[in-house]
């Protein structure tokens, strides 16, 4: 198949691209602000202990020390300005779940983090759960669109209940499913996150998502992870007693160039891979830096010809 996608060089539409094409400019940077919220699986509301996987420190920036979001943005800026030569920013409230408070709270927040660099500040971007999602918040969200492109990031994880059960989810698919209606005309761009190489799930199963991922026409980016395992997390602790199979990273790179001819031409691959910090790491360790890992995992898809939806199918 002749390579036919909308953003970049590569096999895929890769995010960066798309970024630069938008914006027209060489590096947008997203800012991560830690807003201080938790997750109705920590607090009780849902469950203890959040997903068995999540700590969420593994990810979450040295700002988050900081007293204000203000500091936290100032601090993101200044440090994406002087190591990455950013010129135009993203907004990114990312650790727990960023919608999980009433929407005149919610709306102070994104009020705040929006006024530090009006200039600037090209997107808002709000990691979240579709169980913490109503009409309500949706519209709120919405209501930023006339400034900037707001980017609402949701956990699927898995698209078998059985799975998010396991993991202590406390959210089902049927949830999420029901969340994508909710969303299907929205002016937000519409990101879902997944996990590849959760227990129980065969590569057929993994494989499956693709359909699911497709079948939503309101759904612009992706991002794919692999399983990797944390200290702090329950599975951390579990994987110590009983160490159980993961991805090296030809067999990821292997699965991922089976996995993206499946996906829809159209959608924005945000991420390949997600990494924690070595420091935080259990497994599995690739022993190679994150820019390493995607230099690899691009040649593997090059090397074998690979295209995004080169085998996708329409299936309505």
């Amino acid at each position: 198949m002749e390579k036919a996608l909308a953003f970049g060089e590569k096999n895929y539409n890769y995010y960066s691209a798309y970024l630069k094409e938008k914006y027209h400019v060489k590096r947008v940077y997203k800012v991560i602000v830690d807003g201080g919220f938790t997750c109705p699986n920590r607090d009780g509301s849902k469950g203890y202990g959040g997903c068995t996987y999540c700590n969420v420190d593994s990810f979450t920036p040295t700002s988050r020390t900081m007293e204000t979001m203000k500091q936290q943005i100032e601090f993101g800026m200044e440090r994406a300005w002087k190591h990455y030569k950013a010129e135009k920013f993203i907004i990114y409230f990312q650790p727990n779940t960023n919608t999980y408070a009433p929407a005149h709270y919610l709306k102070t927040m994104y009020d705040e983090a929006l006024s530090v660099d009006l200039s600037n500040v090209v997107g808002l971007s709000v990691g979240t759960r579709p169980d913490c999602l109503d009409l309500e918040k949706i519209a709120l969200l919405e209501s930023y669109t006339d400034r900037l492109d707001v980017d609402l990031e949701m956990g699927m994880e898995s698209i078998y209940n059985e799975t998010l059960a396991q993991i202590n989810r406390g959210c089902s698919h049927d949830e999420f499913i029901a969340t994508m209606g909710l969303l299907q005309n929205t002016k937000l761009d519409i990101c879902v996150h997944t996990i590849f190489g959760l227990p129980g799930e065969t590569h057929q199963m993994m494989l499956a998502y693709a359909d699911e991922i497709n079948r939503f026409p309101q759904i612009n980016f992706v991002k794919f992870h692999h399983l990797h395992i944390v200290e702090g997390s329950i599975m951390g602790a579990k994987y110590k007693r009983d160490p159980f199979k993961l991805f090296s990273l030809q067999e990821y790179a292997d699965f991922l160039c089976e996995l993206l001819p499946l996906v829809r031409p159209d959608i924005v691959i945000q991420r390949l891979f997600g990494i924690s910090d070595l420091d935080m790491l259990i497994a599995p360790k690739w022993g190679l830096r994150k820019s390493e890992i995607q230099t690899f995992i691009d040649n593997e898809i090059e090397r074998k010809g690979v295209v995004q939806g080169s085998k996708y199918v329409n299936k309505e």
